[in-house]
């Protein structure tokens, strides 16, 4: 099962748009999405506007893919639970933001394995047509060895 999810505080027609459309040609393939209070409805899709906590922890734990705005919430917890999370970022020129911050999220997402990052929609759906072949990155629940011993040093050091 493929898990939709565009947050809380903002619609994101397009992405839900996009996903629908290619969920139309791909009956087989199911998809659950939390879709916000935008203005499209789905037609090929299962989805709400919003899911409590519980219920939102159950449809991503049934997931297989997550489909994400570029939420570091999102993206985080897709990895460290060892799922595939394919990202698609609002983007403020087209109004779907107060500015491109998620365009910088995923510039510094993009090389981790496990996220996917798509920056139209012709590209997420060239990622879903081959949604079968992602692989899950492992992001770990605790800061990278290396990156705390640098931290440290840092702290430590007299300058």
């Amino acid at each position: 099962m493929i898990f939709l999810t565009v947050g809380t505080q903002l619609p994101f027609d397009r992405f839900v748009e996009a996903v629908d459309t290619w969920a139309a040609k791909h009956p087989d393939v199911e998809i659950f999405g939390q879709i916000g209070e935008g203005d499209y409805q789905p037609k090929h899709i299962k989805y709400c506007a919003f899911l409590d906590e519980q219920a939102y922890k159950q449809e991503f734990d049934k997931a297989s893919v997550v489909l994400a705005h570029a939420a570091m919430g999102s993206i985080i917890t897709s990895l460290i639970e060892s799922k595939p999370v394919v990202v698609f970022p609002r983007r403020a020129s087209l109004g779907e933001h107060r500015n491109e911050h998620q365009l910088a999220t995923c510039r510094n997402f993009e090389q981790l394995d496990g996220c996917y990052v798509t920056y139209d929609v012709e590209q997420l759906y060239k990622t879903l047509d081959d949604v079968s072949s992602l692989k899950a990155g492992s992001l770990g629940q605790f800061a990278n060895t290396d990156l705390m011993d640098s931290i440290e040093s840092f702290i430590l050091s007299d300058s």
